[in-house]
C-alpha cells in the first residue's frame, strides 16, 4: 500500500504535468515558463524542479503519464503464462494505441516543437528500470534483464523517431500506425527474449 507521503509525491507531480500541458496548449511552449507551471499547480518553483528538469519534460510527462509503470505491470499481469517477447511487444503496443483527442492536441504540439519532439523521444529510457525488474523476475539475471531492458527502450526510440520524423519541409507529420511500427521494431529481440527465459 502507498504511504500518505508518495500519494502526495504522486498528486503533486500530475498537477505539475497537467498543468504544463494545459499551459502549453493554450499559449504555445515557449510562452510557458516553469514559474507558470508552478503557480497553476499550487507549489513553488523550487518543488517544481524536484519533479522536472525542464517545461519540455513536464509537457511531454502529461503524454506519457507513467506509461513505463503501467507497461511493466501489463508485463508482469501477462507472466508466466505468456512468452516473454509476446507480454513485451503486446503490453508496448497497446500503451501506443491511438489517444484521446487531448492527447492528439498534445501530440501536435509535441511534433511541431525540436524541444518537445526530443523530450518525447527521451521518454522511453525511463521503461528501462521498471521493465529490467520485470525481466528480471523472468529470467533469474539482472545484467541479461537490464541489456534486454535497454533494448526494448532502444527499440521503442527508434519506432518514435521514426513515426515523427519531418518531412523535406521540416514538419513532422505522423503517419501509419504507431503499434504497428513498434511491432516491428520490436520483433528483431524475439530471439533474444526468447534465449533468455529458456
Amino acid at each position: 500500500m502507498t504511504g500518505l507521503r508518495e500519494r502526495k509525491k504522486q498528486a503533486t507531480r500530475i498537477a505539475l504535468r497537467e498543468a504544463a500541458l494545459r499551459l502549453a496548449i493554450e499559449h504555445g511552449p515557449a510562452n510557458v515558463r516553469v514559474d507558470d507551471i508552478a503557480e497553476a499547480a499550487g507549489v513553488s518553483p523550487r518543488t517544481y524542479n524536484n519533479y522536472f528538469s525542464s517545461r519540455e519534460e513536464a509537457i511531454v510527462a502529461a503524454v506519457t503519464a507513467d506509461r513505463e509503470n503501467r507497461i511493466a505491470a501489463a508485463v508482469a499481469e501477462r507472466l508466466p503464462d505468456t512468452r516473454l517477447a509476446e507480454a513485451i511487444i503486446d503490453a508496448i503496443t497497446e500503451q501506443y494505441t491511438d489517444p484521446d483527442e487531448q492527447s492528439r492536441d498534445a501530440l501536435l504540439l509535441i511534433t511541431t516543437n525540436p524541444g518537445l519532439r526530443t523530450a518525447f523521444l527521451d521518454a522511453p529510457a525511463a521503461l528501462e528500470d521498471p521493465l529490467q525488474e520485470v525481466i528480471a523476475t523472468r529470467v533469474g539475471d539482472q545484467q541479461t534483464a537490464r541489456v534486454l531492458a535497454a533494448s526494448v527502450a532502444a527499440a521503442v526510440r527508434v519506432a518514435l523517431e521514426q513515426w515523427t520524423q519531418p518531412a523535406g519541409n521540416g514538419l513532422v507529420v505522423v503517419s501509419g500506425s504507431l503499434p504497428d511500427l513498434l511491432r516491428r521494431t520490436l520483433e528483431p529481440l524475439t530471439p533474444a527474449l526468447d534465449a533468455a527465459e529458456a
